[in-house]
């Protein structure tokens, strides 16, 4: 398995998703990331990271507060957004950086 550093260093943009399993607004944002996710298959690569269980990367990306999105584009951030948005709201978004 590749390591976080490898994924989001790859050609493809990365968004990765910061959630935590007991977070209300994370739980309503999953949906949104799943049809984001098929609707731009081709074009982007997301990644879902627990902060319960993975505190280094959330460390190391000053996650303060979930859900915290943050677009990767070969390593680099290119966007980042805390809290809850709807589907047409982060595709539009997104759509702008990929």
């Amino acid at each position: 398995m590749a390591s976080f550093k490898e994924l989001i260093n790859s050609d493809k943009p990365v968004l990765v998703d910061f959630h935590a399993t007991w977070c209300g607004p994370c739980k309503q944002l999953a949906p949104v990331i799943e049809k984001v996710a098929g609707t731009f298959n081709e074009r982007l690569k997301v990644v879902k990271v627990d902060v319960d269980k993975n505190t280094a990367a959330a460390q190391a990306y000053q996650v303060k507060g979930v859900p915290t999105m943050i677009l990767f584009k070969q390593g680099k951030i290119v966007w980042r957004s805390s809290g809850y948005m709807d589907e047409g709201k982060l595709s539009k978004t997104l759509q702008a950086f990929i």
